[in-house]
């Protein structure tokens, strides 16, 4: 499985703070907003990524990641020169998906799953080559989201975009798995009245066909947009809360890369000689030199 991450838009929510910086370059805690989307393609064991930016910001992000290689990724860049819509990264990315099955994540979409990552993975393995897999999570707000219908049996129905009067609780997230034929159905899509390309309209194609597994999201997953000031405050404190209580890091990606066997001991040791003495530096001392079954 290939993974995109989408890491465009104007970033006008967070304005003057992206006036010069895209927005999935602005810390939350002590590592860059991109770091965490693109931990969780990581953790699903995704290693070929194409990461689609503005003109501007790609430069600045590959300058971060380069290739990939240091991490045991395979990492390549895309231009996004409108926000045109989230599924528009299935046009601009279409000869990099080819014929394998894809994830698309959010540049902005920070996740936090613990043990549960295990049967996520499951669920998308489980889906195989015919069925896309979303997740839903239970919000406060869902007006703000494209909410997801459940029927009695707790199948989903429907996904409507930002409605008025929401039919559940229960908000689409910025995580999407499709089989290969999501590019022929992204080239079908037609701009919605806010004249994009709408993931939601993508999602009910395969909804009415019956292939698509909508996955809630239970109890102690934590899931945040950080695309506005108040959330990026709210994903900052809780990144720096959860790691001073346990004295492990959220988006480690040099230390995913090394627990997940993407990167050898050799690998991992040039990772910490080349950072600038820190925390994060002594933080990944530790890691090489200790073990925590987490991944």
């Amino acid at each position: 499985m290939k993974g995109i991450l989408l890491a465009g838009g104007s970033g006008s929510r967070l304005y003057p703070l992206t006036k010069t910086v895209s927005k999935q370059l602005l810390p939350v805690y002590d590592k860059p907003m991109i770091y965490y989307p693109l931990s969780t393609l990581m953790l699903f064991g995704i290693r070929e990524i194409l990461i689609i930016s503005t003109p501007h910001d790609t430069p600045n992000i590959e300058k971060l990641f380069g290739n990939g290689s240091s991490l045991g990724l395979k990492i390549s860049y895309a231009v996004q020169p409108n926000p045109k819509g989230i599924a528009e990264a299935f046009s601009i990315g279409a000869d990099f998906v080819g014929d394998e099955n894809v994830c698309l994540i959010l540049g902005d979409n920070i996740f936090y799953m613990g043990n549960q990552i295990h049967a996520f993975r499951e669920e998308v393995e489980k889906n195989g080559n015919s069925r896309a897999t979303i997740f839903a999570y239970h919000v406060s707000d869902p007006e703000r989201f494209g909410v997801v219908e459940f029927d009695e049996n707790r199948m989903a129905v429907s996904i409507e975009e930002k409605p008025a009067h929401p039919k559940s609780n229960y908000a689409s997230v910025g995580l999407y798995f499709y089989p290969s034929d999501v590019v022929a159905k992204a080239a079908g899509l037609r701009p919605s009245t806010r004249g994009e390309l709408e993931i939601t309209d993508l999602n009910n194609m395969y909804l009415r066909e019956g292939r698509m597994s909508v996955v809630p999201m239970r109890r102690g997953n934590v899931w945040l947009d950080a695309g506005t000031p108040e959330s990026l405050m709210d994903s900052s404190q809780f990144v720096q809360i959860t790691e001073k209580r346990q004295g492990l890091k959220i988006a480690c990606i040099e230390e995913i890369a090394y627990r997940r066997g993407f990167i050898d001991d050799a690998a991992m040791l040039r990772l910490i000689d080349e950072l600038k003495d820190s925390d994060y530096k002594k933080y990944l001392k530790k890691v090489y030199e200790e073990y925590h079954e987490l991944y």
